[in-house]
């Protein structure tokens, strides 16, 4: 199995341990609410549209609310068995879910106040570390400073060229979910006050 599968095994896991309504880091989304993002985003490609596209959002919306409505238990079932065979997302499960189901998991679990980082793992890593790397420009483009991301062993991404960037360290789960707009994640900032204080406030969402 790999890193998409493990995710998406341990996410629905802790679905049904905590049941529809648990809040989530996705404000004010609740579990219901991620469940049903998840399963349009895999079987509605005509709705999927809606996440990134504006114009597009309402259809989103009104699709995942008629997920979201569905019962519990199926709704976690239809996030368990993943997309069918005719989905892009079936042939590329790892590239495309791998960080994803990473995220969102994590967006459940470091809901409580009393959370905490799971421990480094090299194939897991390994995976969000590409990941990392293909979409840090895109998440820190609206950087007005340089931004570097850098794990512990000193291996690094330029995530958005500058002068006397910000340095960002810490393990590479920590980095992806800064990346991703997540402020739950344990991250050293090296750089000029004003200059992380930008970093801090940034806009991270793709």
């Amino acid at each position: 199995m790999g890193v998409a599968q493990d995710e998406r095994r341990l996410l629905t896991e802790l679905f049904t341990a905590v049941g529809p309504d648990a809040a989530t880091l996705c404000d004010p989304w609740r579990t219901r609410d991620l469940a049903a993002h998840l399963v349009l985003r895999e079987r509605r490609p005509d709705a999927a549209a809606g996440i990134l596209v504006k114009p597009l959002a309402g259809h989103t919306r009104a699709v995942q609310d008629r997920y979201a409505a569905k019962p519990w238990d199926e709704l976690v079932a239809l996030v368990r068995t993943g997309p069918p065979r005719w989905s892009p997302y079936a042939l590329l499960d790892e590239l495309v879910n791998a960080v994803e189901f990473f995220v969102h998991h994590e967006d459940v679990r470091r809901a409580p106040a009393d959370w905490a980082p799971r421990s480094p793992d090299p194939g897991r890593d390994a995976a969000l570390w590409n990941g990392l790397k293909r979409t840090a420009k895109l998440n820190y483009r609206r950087s007005p400073v340089g931004v570097v991301l850098r794990r512990p062993d000193g291996a690094a991404v330029t995530a958005r060229a500058g002068a006397n960037p910000v340095v960002l360290t810490g393990q590479v789960s920590e980095l992806l979910l800064h990346a991703f707009g997540r402020e739950r994640c344990h991250v050293e900032y090296d750089g000029a006050a004003d200059a992380v204080a930008a970093v801090k406030a940034l806009d991270r969402s793709v």
